[in-house]
């Protein structure tokens, strides 16, 4: 049962963004980040489950702490005489902003309480701190992408952070969330060069972690271990699971590789040779773990069932292989409409 002030907090949560993106001044997308702070923390917390509690405690806190190093750095921009003028002298202060920005969105040097806090929560306010929460830290970020080399040093810290901290994790919620450290290094070096790639790459991730995270929370998986035994009794689960993880890691056949390709073409033309080739050194390492989860789920079986399953299992299965389909076959229909424009 779903409580009608969870639906009234949700809706303020979406609106909270959308005041944020759509200001034309820096206070009203502040006052937009406030309003969807504090809608999000009751979805969080619940007086059932502490570790939920200690985790919005802590994603308040972090989120209190990057809004008043924001609110300071506007309060700095607009006391500024001749703001259009000055701002290419005052870069400080633009790295200031974009440091409580980074830390909303939870990307490296700043990710320190994002693992943490997806710890705590079930799976479908993790689901919105991946992907929603992100949205618009990462759009008002464009509008002071103007510092390569300050971008370059946090999309390799972001790469390496989420590709080597994910690998000796067995919390699936942990490994998502350096996954997520990951894509967002991939996302901030697409917003460097082309907005419009930035935001395919947003939806598509979006998609797949939804694929995912509805397969996890049907199931009520949470570590590596439970994989094992979950997915015995359903083959083909097992094998649009595995595929997913593939798509999150961005194989080739898959549809997580199409947003990484245009990405890829965009700094090869911009002559960002050094970030390209560590990017990609970096996520064949998340490809690793990705790689290793999918082979342990496939190959592993343990037949030590000793319950009756669900027996409307296949009706309950039939969006999840709905959405999987989509999203599996989607690079094909992609590159088919690419070529025609």
């Amino acid at each position: 049962m779903i409580n009608f002030y969870k639906i009234m907090f949700f809706f303020s949560l979406i609106s909270g963004t959308l005041i944020s993106i759509s200001s034309y001044s820096w206070l009203g997308m502040w006052v937009g980040l406030e309003i969807n702070l504090l809608s999000i923390i009751p979805l969080m917390n619940n007086s059932k489950n502490l570790f939920s509690s200690e985790a919005s405690l802590k994603y308040f806190i972090t989120q209190a702490l990057a809004s008043s190093i924001l609110l300071f750095s506007i309060i700095l921009l607009m006391s500024m005489d001749n703001f259009i003028n000055n701002m290419n002298l005052n870069n400080l202060n633009i790295i200031i902003m974009n440091s409580a920005l980074l830390t909303k969105t939870g990307a490296a040097p700043f990710h320190f309480w994002f693992p943490e806090v997806m710890e705590g929560l079930n799976w479908m306010n993790s689901l919105i701190l991946l992907t929603w929460q992100k949205l618009a830290p990462m759009i008002l970020l464009m509008y002071n992408l103007n510092m390569t080399t300050f971008f370059t040093i946090i999309i390799i810290m972001c790469l390496t952070v989420g590709s080597i901290m994910g690998l000796n994790q067995i919390s699936l919620r942990k490994i998502l969330a350096y996954s997520s450290i990951n894509h967002i290094g991939w996302m901030i070096a697409a917003m460097m060069f082309l907005e419009l790639i930035w935001l395919y790459y947003f939806i598509i991730y979006t998609i797949i972690s939804l694929n995912i995270i509805l397969i996890f929370n049907y199931f009520k998986i949470f570590f590596i271990k439970q994989l094992f035994s979950s997915f015995n009794q359903n083959p083909s689960l097992k094998m649009m699971f595995s595929f997913n993880f593939f798509s999150l890691g961005g194989l080739p056949p898959f549809l997580g590789f199409f947003p990484k390709w245009l990405t890829i073409q965009m700094l090869v033309q911009n002559k960002f040779y050094f970030l390209t080739f560590t990017m990609i050194i970096m996520t064949l390492i998340t490809l690793y773990y990705y790689i290793r989860i999918s082979f342990s789920s496939l190959l592993l079986n343990n037949s030590e069932l000793n319950f009756k399953l669900d027996p409307f299992l296949p009706t309950k299965n039939f969006y999840i292989f709905l959405f999987n389909f989509i999203s599996l076959l989607s690079l094909i229909f992609c590159t088919i409409v690419f070529n025609w424009l």
